[in-house]
Order: C-alpha cells, then structure tokens, then sequence
C-alpha cells in the first residue's frame, strides 16, 4: 500500500470515530415521566422552576435542590450538585441536562432562559422609537 492509502484510512477512521462520540454523547429531549422509565440514561428536560416549592441551597456540600414542572406538567425534585445559579428564580425556562433516580431528577449541567431586558413591560418610560 502507498503512504497516501494508509494516511487516506486513518483519516476515514478517526472520523467515524468521532461521528459516533458525538451521537452517543448526544442527549435526548424528554419529560420527567419518559426519564424515570429509564433511570441512570442521561437526558435533557425542558422544564420550570415550580416558585410555589422550597429551594434548598446548602453550602457546605454544594448541592441545590428545588422543584421543576417539565413542559407536560409533571413535577419532580431536582438535585444540582453545583452552586445555585444566580438570578435562578427569574429565569422563564430552564433546560436541565441530566438522568433519573427512583425519587429525582439529577441535573449536571442547568441551561436557563432569563426574561428579555428589551421586552415591553421594561422599557423606559416616556421612550418612543423613532419611525419613518
């Protein structure tokens, strides 16, 4: 075999490989019901943050929970072995990357949609666009 075979081989080799980390590493969209079907199997939940239920932040071991209703309406208890992120009780969607247990939802990385500073309720007063 010619060296441009081989390297031609190794190329294509360490590009399929790559092909299937990304499609294993790839999660899926799902509710909390459909996640605790299949606990430890990661997944990403499209939820809220229920404001009615207690959140718990506690310091010393790093862990924050509180109560998420995903977009069917199923609530679960969320553990997020990472500080509270800031300005969590604003946010309008959160996106919480993770797997079920038999009684939560363990979220590893937490995505959050904040309300837009340019929507209408907070424009300043008085303040008119110009328009031709």
């Amino acid at each position: 075999m010619k060296k441009t075979h081989i390297a031609i081989i190794i190329v294509i080799a360490v590009a399929i490989g790559a092909i299937i980390t990304t499609i294993n590493d790839a999660s899926t969209y799902v509710g909390f019901a459909k996640a605790q079907e299949v606990p430890g199997t990661k997944y990403t939940v499209i939820g809220y943050l229920d404001k009615e239920a207690a959140m718990d932040y506690n310091a010393k071991a790093n862990t924050f929970v509180f109560t998420a209703i995903d977009k069917e309406g199923e609530k679960s208890k969320v553990f997020y072995n990472q500080p509270k992120p800031q300005d969590f009780e604003r946010s309008e969607e959160i996106t919480m990357k993770g797997f079920a247990t038999d009684s939560a939802f363990v979220a590893e990385e937490i995505l959050m949609k904040c309300p837009s500073k340019y929507n209408e309720e907070n424009q300043i007063a008085g303040y008119e666009t110009y328009q031709d």
